[in-house]
């Protein structure tokens, strides 16, 4: 991924948090010699030495996952928040342009156990039912239902490099506060987002 000096984010807690909080990505590979993208939950996880993995499973009905060989390359891309930011916001006369947040994992996959499958859609579901009004567990699902989970192939990912991208307007510091106040005005969720961003990172 192209990334301005400007707009690289290298602080590594900075980073995970993100993952953490963004964790719906897209898992790339080849295909039959053409790139395959799956829209899938890709969780941050440590693996047993406490260095950062990624995991995650698709369904084995997807042809993705019969080009699943280990140790192979694959590209993970994570997206935050993202707005237009209008030129008219700024002092002095500019083209528009986009600020967004995002990230980009290259690693080497390994395919993992039907158990290490399980372990980790245990971990899944507890982190997303954990603000839940009736959270449910895996653990009162009956085996019957819990066998659905031969239905899909479970990954692992060891982290080669990461790329991060924050643009958020860090060139026009002047024009910061009117920026920030044009995007909370709009009530978008996603521009609300970016000018949080912007104001913790400015």
């Amino acid at each position: 991924m192209y990334i301005p000096q400007h707009y690289k984010q290298t602080k590594l807690a900075e980073i995970k948090d993100f993952l953490i909080q963004n964790s719906f990505g897209i898992l790339i590979n080849q295909v039959n010699n053409k790139p395959w993208a799956t829209h899938i939950p890709i969780e941050l996880d440590t693996d047993e030495n406490g260095k950062d993995i990624l995991v995650g499973h698709i369904s084995r009905a997807n042809p993705q996952a019969s080009y699943f060989d280990d140790e192979g390359d694959v590209l993970c891309i994570f997206n935050g928040p993202h707005s237009y930011i209008s030129s008219s916001w700024y002092k002095e006369e500019e083209v528009p342009t986009w600020n967004y947040i995002a990230v980009h994992i290259y690693g080497k996959l390994t395919v993992i156990s039907e158990e290490e499958v399980m372990a980790s859609l245990h971990k899944l579901v507890e982190k997303y039912e954990r603000n839940s009004k009736n959270p449910i567990s895996l653990h009162d699902m009956s085996h019957e239902t819990l066998q659905q989970v031969k239905g899909v192939v479970g990954f692992k990912i060891s982290i080669d490099s990461i790329q991060a991208t924050y643009k958020l307007s860090q060139t026009r510091a002047e024009d910061h506060p009117k920026i920030i106040s044009e995007l909370e005005d709009t009530k978008s969720a996603s521009a609300c987002a970016i000018a949080q961003a912007m104001k913790q990172y400015q």
